[in-house]
């Protein structure tokens, strides 16, 4: 893995769990730069610990899942487009492989040692919320439901089962907490109270068309988009522009749809796209509290974890 601080012509500014923030080199401390690099890794986290080892090439799987689901909402779908925070010159084409291809003066800036799993973005004011949208319960949702007979607070019709599919989607943000601090889940009328009620208003609409977007998408590929989450910023005209990863198997759950319907158990109803091989293999294998060094994944459990990423990308983009 690279050090995140050996980039030629980007200074380390940020790293998450997953992703790690460059500005331009000679970009005054505290200046808004005009463009940022955004370079997703192949860590992997759980229970708020990054494991080790990564999963190999997941860095580049997202990317390329980001890259296409922009592509998608800006038109391509059919429907309209939704700004992104993309460089205008980031245009998505899919190589044999399945690899985000791109080309372009601003893309060019981007290190060969991330190649593939790094976008060029505009700056943004960013929002302090994460906007989730649920369409199915399962989850923190479903244990909610199963004693208040609500999730965030929002009241359910009774008689729903873990993985049933909602009556509507529903949107239940959360405030972005500091970094190494959990997110909070907020009502919508405390989202007012921290953005104010157009914006409110605006990001609960924009995150409902989205997931209705994708979800059909989704569907007609076989696949249940269970629930996802997303992230927003105003760029340099006011225009609220859709930001960070969009509809991966990290910040979203996907299930396959025959499975849904056949499956007599949640764990067949509910096999998901993303690192649950990894939650589940973690949970079992250190106790709680889950203080100190986690332990090493094993590479079986690696590798059957970076083929259900790789699964999903393909199932999505067509590409094999």
């Amino acid at each position: 893995m690279t050090n995140p601080d050996d980039l030629p012509g980007w200074h380390h500014v940020y790293s998450g769990k997953v992703r790690d923030l460059y500005v331009p080199d000679g970009t005054a401390e505290g200046a808004r730069p005009e463009h940022m690099l955004v370079v997703a890794s192949d860590r992997v986290s759980a229970f708020d610990h990054v494991l080790s080892p990564g999963i190999p090439d997941k860095g580049l799987l997202l990317t390329t899942l980001s890259l296409w689901w922009f592509d998608q909402l800006a038109g391509a779908d059919g429907g309209r487009r939704i700004p992104n925070h993309l460089v205008p010159a980031h245009v998505l084409t899919l190589g044999a492989d399945g690899v985000a291809n791109t080309a372009d003066d601003l893309v060019a800036l981007i290190p060969d040692a991330v190649a593939g799993r790094a976008m060029v973005v505009k700056s943004l004011d960013m929002q302090p919320i994460e906007c989730v949208v649920r369409g199915y319960l399962t989850g923190s949702g479903w244990s909610e439901y199963r004693v208040e007979g609500t999730v965030c607070g929002i009241r359910l019709p009774s008689g729903l089962a873990n993985g049933d599919r909602l009556p509507e989607p529903i949107f239940t943000p959360a405030f972005k907490a500091p970094l190494g601090e959990h997110d909070e889940n907020i009502s919508f009328e405390r989202t007012v109270e921290l953005v104010g009620a157009e914006r409110a208003d605006q990001l609960r609409a924009l995150s409902l068309e989205i997931y209705t977007r994708a979800a059909r998408i989704a569907e007609a590929r076989g696949l249940i988009l269970a629930d996802t989450k997303f992230e927003f910023g105003l760029d340099d005209n006011g225009t609220m522009t859709l930001a960070d990863e969009v509809l991966t198997s990290d910040s979203s759950r996907y299930w396959d749809a025959a499975a849904w319907a056949s499956g007599t158990t949640a764990d067949e109803r509910m096999a998901s796209f993303d690192k649950q091989i990894v939650r589940d293999w973690l949970a079992a294998n250190w106790a709680p509290p889950r203080e100190g060094t986690p332990p090493a994944l094993p590479a079986e459990i690696v590798g059957r974890t970076a083929a259900r990423y790789r699964e999903l990308l393909e199932r999505l983009t067509g590409t094999a």
